[in-house]
């Protein structure tokens, strides 16, 4: 029989370590005959990314060795951290950003001259006793001496990496055509991002590994964004071109600039995705010359095999319909590999044999069993906001068979808000979310105007409006909720990470629907990433999302929630990594100290180690617990399995905060959860 105990105070055996440790992250898969390769993020072991292989014959080894973190720094975000040349892996190390040869049974050999991480390498292709692909060049500590460039390496490393394509900000996805005589490539400049618009351009390809002229095929600059570049076996160049209004495929016989272009099936659906990342897929040619692939649409991911010929897409009877650590595919013969889980499923490598008509999963990312009982299933919302506009959502009602709460009673509800901003909320299972939902709150992931998967249009109402349109729909998605009574509207919070983190603050300045928020390394002050405090990749990105500068510099102002903490009367929690070269700590400080200054309800935590976003399962494991006491401590809940005790400055325990109502007094210090 349930316990009759108040929403948010039901005990959980979902903890704060089981959501840290628990699983791995897996990506960037490629499959090759029988075996499939990828790479694992391993919380357990301090964040590092291991690359492994296995597939349906053969049990999943690593195949770097122990302490070895495959991970290149490139453009802050990383991606195309390895590719093959046969059974030798050539590899990026976090540590010192060098290229790596690791033949089987042998030590990692460095390819690449040692020069204190100065030199990053991503998204490479093996062509000819070469590894051609990205290097990013750091000059000093500004955005400005940074350059991206194509460079060719000898896998031997005879000799040092040398420049084949230089002068634009940015190249991504080089690619040799399969005779070798040419190379695609995308290439952006700033101020635009390369899912605004970038540009696929093919170059001949010499056997020393020079380049000749390019020559455009496709894309425009703030225009037209182009995503994943793939040469077919018969030499056809196939892409995802967003010119439409979203990501479909395409084809240009030959890769021939000025050919024409082939629309492969129009729909309104994303067949491809922000590159955020390098290196990551979301589809590949079989050899039967079909396109197997995922895409979206309506907020789910689709797997499916789509016919070049006859423009015939068939949706795959698969249960997986959400991406997790970005889309990953690859395809060889008639298998294809992919990471997709669903609201039930966690992320999983499947391996599809089309011939065979045989599915296999290779590997899962949850380690620890969790009862299906405890785990909450989203409902996908649709919910007016403001224009008389639309805006998208998931709901994840408490969910825990072991309790109940008092009848009328309505749940607090945690309002999510994720990061890029150009990215979205997926299905995909979540033991961030059940450690809350399985606790008696009540969650919503908001996908506001600005998120992926959507189409352009959706994407492009972010533009110049960054600060309004994500703060509006997140304000919208909780009355919606609200008014359905699915939640409580005294008991409304509001958090996110980086860009995430901003809307939360900007919502509270701006706002007071919500008694408190958190944010995990958030941005409070806008102008300092507009003036270079920043890395390159995104130096230029709020001249899309604000204004230009300094043309628009008091627009920066009054978006930033650093020169409104007058307005702010709401606790709020701020954790930070102490290396984060995206979002500076100093952003956290800045924060902090006006909060303290201000006498607003706050605790800090700043976490050594880590940088842009969390990997350590101890950091991670922590930082959760913080926020369920924060938030147990200003909703006045008594948690029936109280975390570690959190230190709050100038908010007494249990104190209940209502929206439109000034915070507790400052002054005293007492500590979250069940502290006294």
């Amino acid at each position: 029989m349930s316990e009759v105990r108040p929403y948010g105070s039901w005990s959980s055996p979902i903890s704060a370590a089981m959501t840290a440790a628990a699983g791995v992250g897996l990506g960037q898969v490629t499959v090759v005959g029988e075996v499939a390769w990828w790479v694992e993020r391993r919380p357990s072991e301090a964040g590092r990314q291991v690359l492994v292989r296995g597939g349906p014959h053969e049990a999943p080894r690593d195949v770097t060795p122990p302490g070895f973190d495959v991970r290149t720094r490139v453009h802050e975000y990383g991606g195309g951290d390895y590719c093959l040349d046969g059974e030798v892996a050539i590899c990026s190390r976090k540590e010192d950003q060098r290229l790596y040869r690791i033949a089987p049974g042998a030590e990692p050999v460095p390819i690449t001259p040692e020069v204190d991480g100065r030199d990053r390498f991503a998204d490479g292709r093996v062509w000819r006793g070469w590894w051609i692909g990205v290097r990013e060049r750091h000059e000093g500590s500004t955005a400005a001496e940074v350059a991206n460039e194509l460079v060719a390496v000898p896998l031997d490393g005879s000799a040092p990496p040398r420049t084949i394509a230089s002068g634009r900000d940015f190249y991504a996805a080089p690619r040799p055509s399969p005779d070798g005589s040419r190379l695609a490539f995308l290439a952006w400049d700033l101020p635009a991002m390369p899912w605004g618009g970038c540009e696929l351009l093919v170059a001949p390809l010499g056997p020393d590994a020079s380049l000749g002229e390019p020559a455009l095929v496709a894309g425009r600059s703030s225009v037209e964004s182009i995503w994943q570049p793939t040469w077919s076996p018969a030499g056809d160049l196939l892409f995802a071109s967003d010119r439409s209004g979203w990501w479909n495929l395409e084809r240009v016989a030959e890769g021939r600039p000025g050919g024409e272009r082939a629309v492969l099936h129009a729909a309104e659906a994303e067949f491809g995705y922000p590159m955020w990342a390098l290196g990551e897929r979301s589809f590949a040619v079989l050899d039967d010359g079909r396109v197997a692939c995922c895409y979206d649409r309506d907020g789910r991911t689709h797997v499916a095999i789509l016919d070049p010929g006859s423009g015939e897409l068939l949706d795959l009877d698969l249960p997986h319909d959400a991406l997790g650590w970005g889309p990953s595919l690859d395809a060889d013969g008639s298998a294809v590999v992919f990471v997709a889980g669903s609201a039930t499923i966690p992320e999983q490598l499947v391996w599809l044999d089309l011939h065979a008509r045989s599915i296999d999963v290779v590997r899962e990312s949850l380690e620890v069993p969790v009862d299906p009982a405890l785990c909450s299933t989203p409902e996908p919302i649709a919910f007016p906001t403001e224009g008389g506009r639309t805006a998208y959502g998931l709901y994840y009602p408490p969910t825990n068979p072991g309790f109940v709460a008092p009848s009328g009673e309505r749940p607090p509800l945690v309002v999510r808000i994720h990061g890029g901003p150009t990215s979205a909320a997926t299905r995909l299972f979540d033991l961030g979310v059940q450690y809350l939902t399985s606790r008696g709150f009540a969650v919503v992931d908001v996908n506001y105007g600005g998120s992926t998967g959507y189409g352009r249009a959706y994407r492009d109402r972010l533009r110049g409006a960054w600060g309004v349109v994500d703060v509006e729909d997140a304000v919208h998605a909780a009355r919606f909720l609200v008014d359905r009574g699915l939640a409580d509207p005294t008991r409304i919070v509001i958090r996110g990470g980086s860009a995430g983190g901003y809307t939360t603050l900007q919502a509270l300045v701006s706002t007071d629907v919500f008694a408190a928020g958190t944010s995990l390394y958030g941005i409070c002050d806008l102008e300092p990433l507009a003036t270079g405090d920043t890395h390159k990749f995104e130096s230029h990105y709020l001249e899309s999302l604000v204004g230009p500068w300094p043309e628009a510099a008091e627009r920066y102002r009054e978006r930033s929630p650093i020169h409104h903490l007058d307005r702010l009367r709401t606790p709020l929690l701020v954790l930070h990594g102490a290396e984060d070269r995206v979002v500076p700590p100093s952003q956290a400080e800045r924060i902090v100290e006006a909060l303290r200054a201000a006498k607003v309800p706050h605790a800090y935590l700043l976490f050594d180690g880590e940088d842009h976003g969390f990997r350590r399962a101890d950091t991670i494991a922590r930082a959760r617990e913080a926020e369920l006491a924060f938030y147990a401590a200003v909703l006045g809940i008594d948690l029936a399995d109280p975390p570690s005790a959190l230190r709050i400055e100038g908010l007494g325990p249990k104190v209940r905060v209502d929206p439109g109502r000034s915070a507790p007094e400052a002054g005293s210090e007492a500590m979250g959860g069940s502290g006294p």
